[in-house]
């Protein structure tokens, strides 16, 4: 089992955010690429998931490039988190990096 702690404060002198991201994409090809842009940004944690501690502005460039990836048929669902935080994860541990990775 891991566990892990985020604390994102809300006041402004931290300019980072906990991002979860999930995706239902029909299209394989889409999806691919998708990932691939997510990776850039973050961590998979699950087929279809990724979490990401990013600043702000990187935050906000992130997401003005995820319509590309969807349709009418698609989700995309992008949960931005502040302030203290727990994950439990149970099963698979996942090797989480550094903030702000981000390569395009």
């Amino acid at each position: 089992m891991e566990n892990y702690f985020f604390d994102i404060q809300e006041e402004k002198k931290d300019d980072r955010v906990f991002v979860l991201i999930i995706y239902d994409i029909v299209d394989n090809k889409r999806r691919v690429k998708l990932a691939k842009y997510l990776q850039g940004y973050g961590f998979r944690v699950q087929k279809s998931a990724f979490e990401a501690t990013i600043k702000d502005k990187i935050y906000r460039k992130m997401l003005a490039g995820l319509p590309e990836f969807v349709t009418d048929e698609d989700n995309i669902r992008v949960y931005k988190i502040i302030g203290k935080g727990q994950v439990l994860n149970m099963g698979k541990e996942i090797e989480l990096e550094s903030d702000d990775l981000v390569i395009i």
